[in-house]
């Protein structure tokens, strides 16, 4: 939990005050997200006994610091956040949705999952030509806890990012931050060109990225984990969360994969101790949610943006390996991909949902389907 918390909450408030949340909107976001998952997490460990792993949907993050400033409505973003969670729910209540969510081409879906992660994980670069002096410890510290222990790689990063932007910063940030963190009711705003380029692409890739491989997860280690309890929980308490500024919460696939493991326990009906417990650390975490806005909001965004690049290496790898694992499919992902990156916006609406648009279009014209013909297009696949 620790180790998740720390590699991820920059990204989620540098994601949230690029959608448009102020200072104590993006505090309260994440405070909000650690009580949802926290609680989530307390309530399944005790309802089913099975190490059910919940976190804040990472890959969401990521979309909203490539939205950009182009959606910079914090209260219209919040109305998508309620449309993602309300559309989670959806797939619990009917099983038909699901089932569509899963009909997503794997290449498309990662694909799109690797334009939205692309330029998050060009940051490094460009923090270390316009901020070398801060940008290359943290670099170092990462490089060399890759290679001593690669779990701990990034929340050490995390560590050093904070002891230079507080000491870069001076002693003016405590002074005039909001250290105790608070919920910041938003009243939404329900924009149908934000939901259709925020909503749906947060929806998918949530699914995609975090829903669909927990379950999977959870199934490799023995455990027939209830799809309808847990869509429906974590919509719900996305839903809520989103009036306070959380993006969205979801079944975790990196973390089950720690939880469900001999790792938590060598007894498998012991397991579910680790997520309760995990829980109770959440709810204590979000205590430092104003403590951690307060640096990010000391520190130049490219910094901060940076250190989230790093976290997101890994899964930016297993996108691109995802994407292009099909021959067949690879024309298609990299269409998808290439205009997913390229962050452009058309009539109000992100490049996340045109480079879903994209590939599906390249799917039916190239011939869906005929993926499993052999030769279909040679070694340069469609």
């Amino acid at each position: 939990s620790i180790a998740g918390f720390a590699t991820s909450f920059a990204l989620v408030i540098a994601g949230l005050q690029t959608v448009g949340a102020s200072d104590a909107q993006a505090s309260s976001g994440l405070l909000i997200l650690c009580v949802t998952v926290g609680i989530t997490s307390i309530v399944f460990a005790l309802l089913y006994r099975i190490p059910i792993s919940i976190a804040w949907s990472t890959p969401g993050a990521a979309l909203l610091v490539a939205a950009g400033q182009s959606h910079a409505n914090f209260a219209a973003a919040v109305g998508a956040f309620i449309v993602c969670g309300a559309l989670i729910v959806l797939c619990g209540l009917w099983p038909a949705l699901g089932r569509l969510m899963t009909s997503i081409p794997k290449p498309i879906a990662s694909a799109m999952l690797a334009g939205i992660l692309f330029p998050i994980c060009l940051a490094p670069v460009t923090a270390m030509i316009d901020f070398p002096l801060l940008a290359l410890p943290i670099i170092l510290v990462w490089l060399i806890m890759l290679r001593l222990a690669p779990r701990w790689a990034v929340p050490a990063a995390m560590l050093v990012a904070a002891i230079v932007i507080a000491v870069s910063a001076g002693g003016d940030w405590v002074h005039t931050a909001q250290l105790a963190p608070q919920l910041s009711f938003v009243l939404p705003v329900f924009d149908p060109v934000v939901i259709v380029s925020l909503g749906l692409p947060l929806f998918i890739v949530t699914m995609a990225g975090q829903n669909v491989p927990g379950f999977v997860v959870m199934s490799t280690f023995g455990y027939a984990t209830p799809p309808r309890p847990v869509l429906v929980g974590t919509g719900v308490a996305s839903v809520g969360g989103a009036l306070f500024g959380g993006h969205a919460i979801n079944l975790a696939a990196i973390t089950a994969a720690i939880m469900a493991s001999p790792e938590a326990d060598p007894d498998k009906s012991r397991r579910w101790i680790a997520t309760l417990s995990a829980g109770f650390l959440y709810l204590l975490l979000g205590l430092g949610a104003g403590v951690a806005t307060a640096l990010v909001a000391a520190s130049p965004p490219i910094l901060i943006i940076a250190v989230a690049g790093l976290a997101v290496v890994g899964a930016l790898i297993t996108s691109i390996t995802g994407a292009l694992e099909d021959p067949p499919y690879r024309i298609t992902a990299i269409a998808t991909f290439l205009v997913t990156a390229s962050g452009f916006t058309l009539i109000g609406i992100g490049s996340a949902f045109w480079g879903l648009l994209v590939g599906a279009v390249f799917m039916l014209w190239l011939g869906w389907g005929r993926h499993d013909e052999e030769g279909a297009a040679g070694d340069g696949g469609y």
